[in-house]
């Protein structure tokens, strides 16, 4: 198989590896709310031995505040159980800033705080000639501060994002996220800014330092960022089914972008996986196969498979992922419906 084909596990995960790096938005609440099966699926996962690092690309809150949302919704945190964007933004600043560097911030206390913890000196206006610009979410954001980012930048300073999500999903819909805001300013200034948040792997490393792990797996809802970045780490991902991507998604995922094990929520720590398993131009898992000709992507299932139902999907994604790799195309619009209606809780 591929480097980036669907992974198996004899054991459940959350004895497989030592840690899990797990999103928030989509893997451990949803909104306001906690999606029902995050709270017993983590602490069955601690209970194994499994250490948690909650990795999220909101900069605006603080490392404490995540911890005590968390801790509020049946999913007991502490402040050094999170990693978010501002700090990673920060440990990407001091590779090439010098601390007592002057900074203008364009985002949330989260993002100030961790700037102020690496040593620089925060700045009110471009007026005030600032080194650099650092620019993470927050809902409060204003034309103002997107104007004073650009003059400063058009100035000299050097800019740098927390992350470059264009997008953001709450229980109202999908809102516009930090790139969204991030590109305002580089259409005014022409500077396109690293970023240290999801998917740059660094943010991956960071969490799995502070969770002093060895294997540790990251957990997430979005491919373009979590399961991407997760690749870009080197770590296994696990593509959970209660945010943003599903199992089409998964199916047409670029190798850059798959997951290496696909579960309906965090309950897949607790179970084991199996393989796909190649026959000639067929893929078997379980009772599932699922196979490629004439471009499109065909099914059989044969008795129940494993306990969450998604043995079709595995099959599927190993399928079309082979067909891609091979050069060849799958036609999306004959692709089978297996989407897990009750993966959304």
């Amino acid at each position: 198989m591929s480097a980036s084909a669907l992974l198996g596990s004899d054991q459940p995960l959350q004895t497989a590896f030592d840690a899990a790096l797990v999103d928030l938005d989509g893997v451990a609440y949803r909104g306001p709310h906690a999606i029902p099966s995050a709270p017993p699926a983590l602490e069955a996962a601690r209970a194994a031995g499994m250490r948690v690092v909650f990795v999220t690309n909101n900069a605006s809150r603080e490392p404490v505040t995540v911890a005590e949302h968390l801790t509020e919704l049946g999913m007991p945190t502490t402040e050094d159980e999170v990693m978010t964007a501002a700090q990673a933004v920060a440990a990407l600043m001091l590779e090439s800033l010098e601390a007592g560097s002057s900074v203008y911030v364009v985002g949330g206390q989260g993002l100030r705080t961790a700037v102020t913890g690496a040593g620089y000196r925060i700045v009110d206006s471009a007026a005030d000639g600032p080194d650099a610009v650092v620019q993470g979410f927050s809902p409060d954001v204003s034309w103002k501060e997107l104007a004073e980012a650009s003059y400063a930048i058009s100035a000299g300073a050097r800019f740098f994002a927390s992350n470059k999500d264009l997008t953001i999903p709450n229980d109202r819909g999908t809102a516009p996220g930090n790139g969204s805001l991030v590109n305002v300013v580089v259409t005014a200034t022409g500077v396109e800014p690293p970023g240290a948040g999801k998917p740059e792997p660094a943010m991956f490393r960071l969490a799995a330092d502070k969770a002093h792990a060895q294997r540790p797996l990251v957990i997430g809802d979005r491919l373009d960022t979590d399961l991407k970045g997760a690749r870009a780490a080197g770590f296994p991902g696990l593509q959970v089914l209660t945010g943003v991507d599903g199992v089409r998604e998964a199916i047409l995922a670029s190798p850059v972008e798959r997951p290496s094990f696909l579960g309906r929520d965090l309950t897949a720590l607790a179970m084991a996986h199996p393989a796909p398993e190649r026959h000639g131009d067929r893929w078997t898992v379980g009772a599932a196969t699922a196979w490629v000709a004439g471009g499109r992507l065909h099914l059989e299932v044969d008795g129940p498979g494993t306990d969450d139902g998604l043995d079709p999907a595995r099959a599927a994604c190993a399928a079309a992922w082979a067909t891609a790799d091979y050069g060849r195309e799958v036609d999306v619009e004959t692709l089978p419906d297996l989407e897990v209606p009750s993966a959304h809780e």
